[in-house]
């Protein structure tokens, strides 16, 4: 595919733009302090108020009016039950600028704390990246599945898994060499696909980085943009429950595109 360099250098600046915006959020990525894995008994943590007890159908908290909570608006006293769907969005409570946020991750359920002044938020000065290269727009090829197949893939947390949804295959060359990549569903029809390759621990962060590609056309054609490669939120923070890429999803080649390994 000819890539005009002009149209190239200007649409990855203004990405580039949108994405540091994004990390910069007040309970973004980067403002993250903590992640409390709840056990089956009730429990009080040491940075988060009230009481947390798992059930079958979800946690339940008590809070007292002084705890500051307040959800949807109001002010949470007593008792609230609370049921975050398996590897979706949390439900988040306020507490003063903060937000914990309740997750639930491989039937486990987990606190998250959002916080402005994080350090890494705070302190954040950019992404590192490699430059721009217009060899690393590639064209492609998907072929999907006749039916989208159900993976399990692992986590950067020893013993977590998730649960995802492969639409297909993506192939493509890089120096004359066939590569093909796993790419797994995303509901407005692009492709997400979490690779690593010989950058992976060195230059770039060592669980994954991860490539949104736009909708394939009826024909199957793609572009595969290594530029647009971004680092999971577990390259910036501790406290990230991130997917590893399926086994397949391991490139021989050092792909020096995209975004490097920021600390």
């Amino acid at each position: 595919m000819a890539v005009d360099p002009r149209t190239l250098v200007e649409e990855w600046d203004a990405w580039r733009a949108a994405r540091e915006q994004e990390l910069r959020a007040p309970h973004g990525w980067l403002s993250l302090t903590a992640l409390h894995w709840l056990p089956a008994d009730e429990v009080t943590l040491p940075d988060v108020p009230g009481r947390w007890h798992v059930h079958a159908d979800g946690v339940r908290l008590l809070a007292d009016a002084g705890d500051g909570f307040s959800h949807a608006g109001e002010s949470v006293e007593g008792e609230l039950m609370l049921s975050p769907a398996e590897g979706g969005i949390g439900i988040t409570l306020d507490h003063g600028d903060r937000l914990v946020e309740l997750i639930q991750r491989g039937g486990a359920y987990a606190l998250r704390v959002r916080d402005p002044q994080a350090p890494t938020r705070t302190g954040f000065t950019g992404v590192p990246t490699f430059d721009l290269d217009a060899r690393w727009v590639l064209d492609a090829v998907f072929e999907p599945y006749d039916t989208p197949r159900p993976v399990t893939v692992g986590a950067v947390i020893p013993g977590l898994t998730h649960d995802q949804i492969a639409r297909g295959v993506l192939r493509f060359e890089i120096g004359g060499i066939a590569q093909a990549l796993t790419a797994m569903d995303v509901a407005d029809g692009s492709l997400s696909v979490l690779f690593r390759d010989a950058t992976s621990g060195v230059t770039t962060h060592g669980g994954a980085r991860s490539l949104t590609v736009a909708e394939p056309g009826v024909d199957g054609t793609a572009i595969v943009d290594f530029n647009r490669a971004v680092n999971m939120p577990c390259a910036f923070t501790d406290y990230g429950t991130c997917p590893l890429p399926p086994p397949e999803n391991l490139l021989a080649v050092a792909v020096e595109a995209g975004e490097r390994t920021p600390r």
